[in-house]
């Protein structure tokens, strides 16, 4: 038997992490650098930050059109800290899915700590393609996470991870839930996580050079449900390169591994695990996950931007059965949203390997 969801917009994806704008932008003119460093360093302190807000449509397959609100407040508390910020969301679509969360960043001591914290609540309605036949299902939920990390060398750092999930599924239709669904039917799970993180980017908002490697080990440890505790591990190594005076050349590795117990909505997801784009991030869900991207930025202006990209990755029950790679490309437009803060209003569309055409609407960039 084989489980798929078909989704452009993830149900999963949007109970997890209610499709809340990535407070953070990557591309911008070279020659732009000062400028934004200045006013970094002039304007410290939380009165003297930048408000977002971004109405951000949307439309999929599996819980209908409507509109994700974001809102934010970006500010630096101190020199030398990364860019602190708050935000709001709250997502609604015509199948009376809905969602609503708020997040909360903090990077103080000269960058030393940095402190997040999210917290959301959702009742989602999508389709569970199990051997192609379509299950409408209802999926809500209560999530809380809290991540505090402490620098401890040179551009590396070390952090704790809590997060807490009480989650239910039920048919949205007059049919029994497969076995494997049952299992699922009621839980609540607390994962424990360890984060490691080497940075050389040149700014956090954006970077025009530089790298990142992030790697984070969770334990999934379940207070309710039918389901064993489990285990599960990512790691993402991003490249940035300037090219010319107004381009970026960005890359992203990103390998995943979880054990084939766990809930599928804690499987590797390409999409999910990776922000790939081209397919839904529980279109293909397994116990290990394999891939690589690449995206070329361009500023045309202060304002407006754009993109091209591409990307292949793999899927499998281990890592020497992974499955041929899957493919997408696509281009998109950036329109800078603050003349303060280098965020920008992201539309990216793409193309993949199964002819597949998928329309994103987001704030900030993907990696």
């Amino acid at each position: 038997m084989s489980v798929t969801i078909k989704t452009g917009a993830a149900a999963l994806a949007a109970l997890l992490s209610l499709s809340l704008p990535a407070w953070a932008a990557d591309d911008l003119v070279t020659d732009e650098i000062s400028d934004i460093d200045d006013l970094h360093t002039r304007d410290l302190g939380f009165g003297n930050g930048s408000v977002i807000v971004a109405p951000i449509p949307f439309s999929n397959p599996t819980i209908g059109s409507g509109l994700t609100l974001g809102a934010g407040y970006l500010f630096k508390l101190d020199e030398g800290s990364k860019t602190s910020h708050i935000g709001l969301a709250a997502l609604r679509s015509d199948n009376d899915s809905e969602a609503y969360g708020a997040n909360l960043a903090l990077s103080w001591g000269a960058g030393r700590w940095t402190l997040s914290s999210f917290a959301g609540i959702a009742d989602l309605r999508y389709d569970l393609f199990v051997d192609d036949v379509p299950l409408p299902l209802k999926q809500s939920g209560d999530i809380a996470q809290v991540m505090l990390s402490r620098e401890i060398g040179d551009d590396a750092s070390l952090g704790l991870s809590l997060r807490y999930l009480d989650t239910a599924i039920a048919p949205d239709a007059d049919f029994e839930l497969p076995d494997f669904l049952q299992d699922l039917f009621s839980l609540q799970i607390l994962n424990v996580g360890l984060i490691g993180d080497w940075d050389t980017r040149d700014d956090d908002i954006y970077a025009t050079r530089g790298q990142r490697l992030r790697t984070e080990i969770q334990r999934g440890l379940v207070l309710q449900g039918l389901v064993d505790d489990f285990t599960k591990g990512k790691s993402t190594y991003d490249v940035y390169s300037p090219v010319g005076e107004n381009g970026v050349l960005a890359g992203r590795l990103a390998v995943c591994a979880a054990d084939d117990h766990a809930p599928f909505y804690e499987l590797c997801s390409l999409g999910g695990s990776d922000q790939f784009r081209g397919f839904g991030s529980t279109q293909y869900l397994d116990g290990r996950l394999a891939s690589a991207q690449v995206e070329y930025r361009h500023r045309f202006g202060k304002r407006l931007g754009g993109v091209a990209f591409a990307g292949l990755g793999s899927t499998g029950a281990e890592f020497n059965e992974l499955s041929a790679p899957h493919y997408a490309a696509g281009v998109g437009l950036r329109y800078r949203l603050s003349q303060k803060f280098p965020l920008d209003f992201s539309i990216d569309g793409t193309v993949n390997d199964e002819d597949d055409q998928q329309l994103y609407i987001y704030v900030g960039q993907r990696f």
